[in-house]
């Protein structure tokens, strides 16, 4: 069997939320879709179902974090050039969202972080794993 991650985050228009990712170049699951949430597609095994803050709260007890003074997850994507880390950034702010931190460059890997539009917490790097330094 194979293994598949779903991540789930809600967010407060589903529509928006759409449009923003789908201009990042992201698709999106049909079969996990309807007015309630989607399922965006960033990999063959890896998703995030994106869930109308009503709809996700059905899933826990807990109240939904406040992105703007809370960090409840971040969320790293592995892209294949530095080149494609700055595009991502590039899209995310003609998409609507927001650079978050400095760039980070340690030679070996190299990465930039964004906010959606709901808030939640992302990054895009590149990482060259034969320069990665040993760990001890």
């Amino acid at each position: 069997m194979t293994t598949k991650i779903f991540l789930n985050l809600p967010v407060k228009d589903l529509n928006r939320t759409i449009a923003f990712f789908t201009q990042l170049g992201f698709s999106f699951n049909p079969k996990f879709t309807n007015e309630k949430g989607t399922c965006l597609v960033i990999g063959e095994n890896s998703n995030v179902m994106l869930l109308v803050e009503e709809f996700y709260k059905t899933f826990t007890k807990k109240e939904i974090c406040n992105t703007a003074t809370t960090s409840e997850v971040i969320i790293s994507i592995a892209v294949e050039t530095r080149a494609q880390v700055d595009e991502m950034i590039e899209k995310v702010i003609k998409a609507g969202g927001s650079e978050y931190m400095k760039v980070q460059d340690y030679g070996w890997m190299y990465h930039r972080t964004f906010l959606d539009m709901d808030g939640h917490h992302w990054e895009v790097f590149f990482m060259d794993e034969t320069q990665m330094p040993q760990m001890n």
